[in-house]
């Protein structure tokens, strides 16, 4: 047990200090804003699209984002890097989907059996506001002086004024079983394009999917979605 005690100290000491060839560079923003753990904060806008059946479906928002670095970059060979913990807020979020229209289904019959109908299935634009409480991002150790790379996790929880995703109408005009709350678990790439130590231009990609995790009677949800995040970054 000491033994193993002993092995988890060294190692513990080891990340604390310096990974070779990333020391800091009074010309070199990256290498300086990673050996202060820079907060970093900013703003950025988004622009997301179906796949598969919901390949209508389209997607755009725009909110602020703040960060920072936790750990010294910890040495794992090619995967050497930077433990992140970030979280966004998104007051426009805006969900585009096919006109209300009639579709055909299967409706149960009052015998239990299905017979083919034809339904009223809502459509439009579903406007809301969306948190993501919890980014994971660990940024690649690398070598250049201006680009950051990274890969993320994340998950988050949307809000729109009507429930989403649309759904057979109900009587009063509101799409039955789903729900104004979903949730927004996803993970994706990117990389701060550094123009000096205080800001960077910034680029993700990011698959997204969303679902209610069944809060209505029915839980259609987009399975997978494709966004493109743009955004400029200050780093204090």
């Amino acid at each position: 047990m000491i033994r193993y005690l002993k092995h988890f100290l060294l190692l513990l000491c080891a990340s604390a200090l310096p990974v070779a060839g990333f020391a800091q560079s009074s010309d070199n923003p990256v290498a300086l804003v990673r050996a202060a753990r820079s907060w970093h904060f900013g703003p950025f806008v988004s622009y997301g699209a179906g796949v598969g059946n919901r390949s209508q479906y389209h997607f755009v928002s725009a909110g602020m984002e703040l960060g920072k670095a936790l750990t010294p970059v910890l040495p794992l060979g090619p995967l050497s890097g930077q433990f992140e913990l970030a979280a966004n807020v998104m007051p426009v979020w805006d969900g585009f989907t096919p006109a209300p229209h009639l579709e055909s289904r299967k409706c149960t019959d009052p015998g239990g059996g299905t017979s083919p109908c034809v339904l009223p299935v809502g459509g439009g634009t579903f406007s809301g506001v969306s948190i993501t409480p919890v980014i994971l991002r660990w940024n690649f150790a690398n070598h250049s002086r201006r680009f950051q790379p990274w890969f993320q996790g994340a998950g988050g929880l949307i809000y729109t004024a009507h429930k989403f995703p649309p759904d057979v109408l109900v009587p009063h005009g509101e799409s039955g079983g789903t729900s104004v709350w979903n949730f927004s678990p996803q993970g994706g790439i990117g990389f701060h394009w550094f123009q000096s130590a205080r800001g960077s231009f910034d680029f993700q990609v990011n698959a997204v999917h969303i679902s209610s995790a069944s809060l209505g009677d029915k839980n259609p949800g987009v399975n997978a979605s494709v966004w493109v995040q743009v955004g400029y970054t200050f780093w204090r």
